[in-house]
């Protein structure tokens, strides 16, 4: 046998290379199914990643709106209509979206009490809830928060 130039000569004079075999069928398969499996790991924790900004998102906005009923009450001494009237008056700049139902029409607006020393006063919104029927991360529903 003689070497020359990579290859390696046969008694007939046939050569074969060595060292460019490539990748079997099956090691092609293995790196896809790894590559898979990990595209699959991380699309979850994208999931999960955009779930949480949302909770947070919504649990932010529902601080921000019972705040600003409750400065309407203490400023004027009645809760407010509707969320468009705090709008009206200045105590939100506009009725956020609910991050799970996409819109600032679904808000669920619990009324308030009526007033026994004003019993001819119309009840106003008391608290503000989530009208989306999903469920949270921890388990708890969005619309008790």
């Amino acid at each position: 046998m003689r070497e020359g130039g990579g290859a390696v000569q046969t008694a007939t004079g046939a050569g074969r290379r060595t060292g460019d075999g490539g990748f079997t069928l099956i090691e092609l398969l293995v790196v896809l199914s790894i590559i898979v499996i990990l595209a699959s790991l991380g699309m979850a924790g994208y999931s999960y990643s955009i779930t949480r900004a949302r909770e947070a998102t919504l649990k932010e906005d529902l601080f921000r709106m019972r705040d600003a009923v409750d400065q309407y009450y203490a400023d004027k001494g009645k809760y407010p209509q509707n969320l468009e009237a705090m709008v009206t008056d200045g105590y939100l700049r506009a009725v956020p979206k609910d991050p799970f139902t996409n819109s600032s029409d679904s808000w669920q607006q619990i009324p308030s009490e009526p007033d026994p020393n004003n019993p001819t006063a119309e009840p106003g919104i008391y608290d503000i809830k989530s009208g989306s029927d999903g469920t949270a991360l921890d388990g708890t529903k969005y619309a008790d928060w």
